[in-house]
């Protein structure tokens, strides 16, 4: 409109020109301002959401980069953001990827667990045991941050991973009938005596024992009632050993001996029937806590799984596919499902907190309204 009129000077027609000029910038700033803040996705930059990266990128006009929503980055003004469906679109606004996010890898955290299960795969291959130093070296980290990030993501330490692969090869190659002196070997022990002074936190028991399937061990267990059913609480002289759910005790005290075939089981102790009231009172009120020695049998995987589902909160989920990436091994989200699956020491072990990725309640070894009444509980305590 400023263009059809007369101007009584080139002074005033320079100003009327910029006033023209910053009233239209003006108006497409507050036009992007309100597009921007009105998408849903906006509100997944502010909150830095891991989960929104790789959905979409933004640009920013003012520092000429652009980014993951995740970015640690401070907020950017939405008067100066673009979003973007492709990256492609981002690349093609001529801004410069952000050096802190890197919106052109992977995401920080996928990264990082790629890390992870190169360093535990690293580990697995491994004659020898490994030094902090040389896995950390290997993955290009530095052994302080290195070990606090594996820590995070398998809920073991690298030095406790090692023990429990090492583990885990000694009883395969136990269970295959293979001699003592050779599975010394074989699982990298330098020397009988070093093996021996960590057999039984290895096995439960001596490895001759292991060997014989759990022949001459025992174990105590009584069975008692909850809100949940029947409950059935085993320990072996290192701790305890299963905690089952069900409907009938017959068929829990079944299962006990399916398990340990060999062992020799001692039911009807009163005194040990304190163990499974402290039990069913965690049961029932999950806001006491249940600071009980535990007997963890299984494979490395398994007991990295475990771990992993200990340090999930009272009150809190986590998908089965979360629980993979925190344990390093973001394609196994079968095999953890199979881990809980194989979980025998109810609630002290919380495979009831792994759910589906869309929330939904998979299913539970003791039943799916059980799992479900364990989780209403928990929420309700916190």
């Amino acid at each position: 409109m400023f263009f059809n009129r007369k101007f009584e000077s080139k002074k005033q027609g320079v100003v009327l020109w910029k006033d023209w000029q910053n009233g239209f910038m003006m108006t497409n700033r507050d036009t992007n301002y309100a597009d921007v803040a009105s998408d849903p996705r906006w509100a997944h930059i502010v909150a830095r959401d891991k989960s929104a990266d790789g959905h979409f990128w933004y640009s920013v006009a003012t520092t000429g980069i652009y980014c993951r929503p995740s970015c640690p980055s401070r907020s950017a003004n939405p008067h100066n953001v673009t979003l973007h469906d492709t990256l492609e679109s981002a690349r093609a606004t001529g801004c410069r990827p952000c050096k802190r996010c890197n919106p052109e890898g992977l995401p920080v955290d996928a990264d990082n667990a790629r890390l992870i299960e190169q360093a535990c795969r690293r580990i697995e291959a491994s004659e020898e045991p490994l030094s902090l130093d040389e896995l950390a070296g290997a993955v290009k980290l530095s052994p302080g941050y290195f070990h606090r990030l594996f820590k995070a993501h398998t809920g073991l330490t690298p030095k406790g991973y090692m023990v429990a692969h090492r583990a885990n090869k000694v009883r395969h190659s136990l269970a295959e009938g293979n001699r003592v002196t050779d599975t010394i070997y074989e699982a990298g022990f330098n020397s009988s005596g070093r093996f021996y002074e960590q057999s039984s936190a290895m096995l439960g028991m001596t490895p001759g024992r292991y060997k014989n399937g759990g022949a001459d061990e025992v174990l105590r267990f009584a069975i008692g009632q909850c809100s949940l059913g029947a409950i059935l609480v085993a320990s072996s002289d290192k701790g305890v050993a299963s905690i089952l759910l069900g409907d009938e005790p017959d068929a829990l005290v079944r299962d006990l001996q399916d398990r340990f075939p060999k062992a020799e089981l001692i039911g009807g102790d009163a005194d040990y029937e304190l163990m499974v009231a402290k039990v069913v009172g965690f049961v029932e009120a999950p806001n006491i806590g249940l600071d009980l020695p535990l007997d963890v049998r299984g494979t490395a995987f398994q007991q990295r799984v475990w771990q992993a589902l200990c340090a999930i909160p009272a009150g809190e989920t986590a998908t089965y596919a979360e629980v993979a990436r925190r344990i390093g091994s973001p394609s196994a989200t079968r095999a953890v499902a199979g881990a809980c699956a194989a979980n025998a020491i109810a609630v002290a072990i919380p495979c009831h907190r792994v759910i589906r990725h869309d929330g939904s309640l998979s299913g539970y070894r003791w039943g799916v309204e059980r799992k479900r009444r364990l989780l209403a509980r928990e929420a309700d305590a916190g």
